[in-house]
């Protein structure tokens, strides 16, 4: 998992030289520059991608748009779509492939309607930069694609693992300015860059331009280093101990077949190899506890009590875990928009994928996962959608969409200054999402996650590697427990240590430091993305105002005409 080469100035002009000679192909060729710019995308990709080769992925692209632009009469807009859908299309396919492990149906789905929105959002450039004229056209393209993964970033049609600034996960020393910016920082860094390279190809090419582009992409690889040294650790920091268990349960079939009573002995089994009396915190990961837990039922369960009795050698340790929990309604009370019917009754209850706080006390701390994954925890567009609940259990999830909560809980124990954010999964995807915890309190931050539906392919890597980018833009400590996948703990430079193995049973034992302090990014999160949609907006506005001129001048010429 070590950090791409620096990037090789001779190299990228070279291809940027070959690009330009592509980009005067004859029309029958022109469907070769979407191929080009789908496998530039591609395999700049973590985990295993050559970065460099992102900076000018969209040029062939951007040139298919700049050929019909100018040859209106002989292109329409319908091959910039199709352009871009070829493009697009690949880049989804070639790095997101490992979702038909877990569906076949999810896969067709996800890959296939991320490339469909994404040609929308290079179309929609298109026309825009038809009616602004030329020179706008580079601002539009940048305020529109980053507008784009910021609203991906929402909460029912949502699926931002391709946002260009993620692409850096695998490259945290160069991207330490993200506790600045997030991950939009990123793209903005990418399609600037792309712009810059674009204008040499397309406007004069001087060495100037040139210069001052390989400059863009040095000055804040530049900066990162510098912030990398200054955010050392001092010595004088309190250190806490935590224990980090993978038991490696076969989610499609131990986790399902095996007896939750063994299920759980085992994990102990796991955390008592690691743990001593010193230990403040054992993290188990996504629903560790497959037992039917009724949270109104909570002391009745015979996991927590075996979890009680487990605590009850080591006064000082405090447990968080992951479990599938249910709540009933009560006769009258009023029913959650997830509110489900009991089979062949009347009474409804809601179903959660929970994270668990236990200590020597009586209180349970909990908190229900909030983001949940589309289409598998959660029907988007429901209203729209509703049918199609009954195929969400063939993707991998329930019937039905999961119960959530509004707010950000924070674990905080009684007796210790630690404070955890209990990110579930798919939650750990989103930046300024997890900033809210950190605003509630947290300190350090644990990804409990179950990573083996997608099998050992890049799908479990580039989750973990996100994580580094949550640490990074938060500068707080992440520790990682994934039932199988890779288990580990990240330092807020975003340095993973003690990697676990793909399915292998395993228990880690390290350090933490906490840390109060605010990042920028934490305080005001993902502020680029949403100056590129007021940006965009008021580009959109100008376009229709510019239009409206046209028809009316077009009108007036005519009826003078006449």
């Amino acid at each position: 998992m070590g950090e791409s080469k620096m990037f090789d100035s001779s190299c990228l002009s070279l291809i940027l030289l070959t690009l330009q000679q592509i980009f005067f192909l004859k029309k029958h060729n022109l469907y070769f520059l979407p191929i080009l710019t789908g496998l530039m995308l591609a395999l700049a990709w973590f985990p295993h991608g050559w970065l460099p080769l992102l900076f000018i992925a969209f040029i062939p692209l951007m040139a298919v748009e700049y050929i019909v632009f100018h040859n209106p009469d002989k292109y329409k807009g319908r091959t910039v779509y199709f352009s871009a859908f070829i493009a697009f299309f690949i880049w989804n396919l070639l790095t997101t492939w490992w979702l038909v492990n877990a569906s076949w149906g999810g896969a067709i789905i996800a890959i296939g309607l991320n490339s469909f929105l994404m040609s929308l959002v290079f179309l929609f450039f298109h026309k825009i930069k038809k009616r602004v004229g030329e020179k706008w056209g580079y601002l539009v393209f940048i305020s529109i694609w980053i507008t784009f993964e910021f609203v991906y970033h929402g909460d029912q049609i949502t699926w931002p693992w391709l946002t260009l600034g993620n692409a850096f996960a695998d490259t945290t020393s160069i991207v330490q300015w993200y506790e600045y910016t997030g991950v939009f920082g990123g793209s903005l860094w990418v399609l600037v860059i792309n712009c810059i390279f674009f204008s040499c190809l397309t406007e004069s090419f001087t060495r100037k331009k040139f210069i001052s582009a390989i400059a863009l992409i040095i000055l804040p690889i530049g900066i990162s280093i510098l912030l990398l040294f200054s955010s050392s650790p001092t010595s004088e920091t309190e250190l806490h101990k935590i224990v980090i268990v993978q038991p490696n349960i076969d989610p499609y079939n131990e986790k399902f077949s095996g007896t939750y009573e063994h299920q759980l002995q085992k994990m102990l089994d796991l955390a008592l190899e690691k743990t001593d009396s010193t230990t403040e915190y054992v993290v188990l990961p996504e629903t560790a506890l497959v037992e039917d837990i009724w949270e109104d039922e909570l002391e009745q369960s015979s996991s927590i009590i075996t979890i009680r009795k487990f605590l009850e050698k080591y006064p000082k340790l405090k447990i968080i875990i992951g479990a599938s929990t249910a709540k009933a309604f009560k006769p009258g009370e009023a029913l959650s928009e997830t509110a489900r019917k009991f089979y062949k009754s009347e009474n409804y209850y809601d179903a959660y994928n929970t994270a668990f706080h236990f200590e020597n006390s009586e209180a349970i701390q909990k908190y229900h996962k909030s983001k949940l994954v589309p289409g598998v925890e959660q029907m988007p567009l429901q209203f729209i959608f509703k049918y199609f609940e009954q195929f969400a259990l063939e993707m991998g999830g329930t019937t039905g969409s999961l119960g959530f909560q509004s707010t950000r809980t924070v674990f905080s124990s009684t007796d210790s200054e630690v404070k955890f954010a209990p990110v579930i999964c798919y939650e750990s995807v989103y930046g300024e999402y997890v900033t809210e915890y950190v605003k509630n309190g947290a300190n350090v931050i644990s990804v409990i996650t179950n990573d083996g539906w997608w099998g050992n392919s890049p799908g479990h890597i580039q989750h973990l590697k996100l994580s580094k980018l949550r640490a990074i833009e938060n500068r707080r400590w992440v520790v990682r427990s994934a039932n199988t996948g890779i288990s580990c703990f990240i330092s807020p430079q975003g340095v993973v240590s003690q990697a676990t193995e793909y399915w292998v049973p395993a228990s880690i034992a390290g350090t933490v430091e906490l840390n109060n302090e605010f990042t920028f990014y934490t305080r005001f999160g993902d502020y680029i993305g949403r100056i590129a949609m007021y940006l965009a907006f008021m580009l959109i506005i100008y376009s229709w105002l510019i239009r409206f001129r046209i028809i009316k001048t077009s009108n007036f010429m005519n009826d003078n005409l006449k």
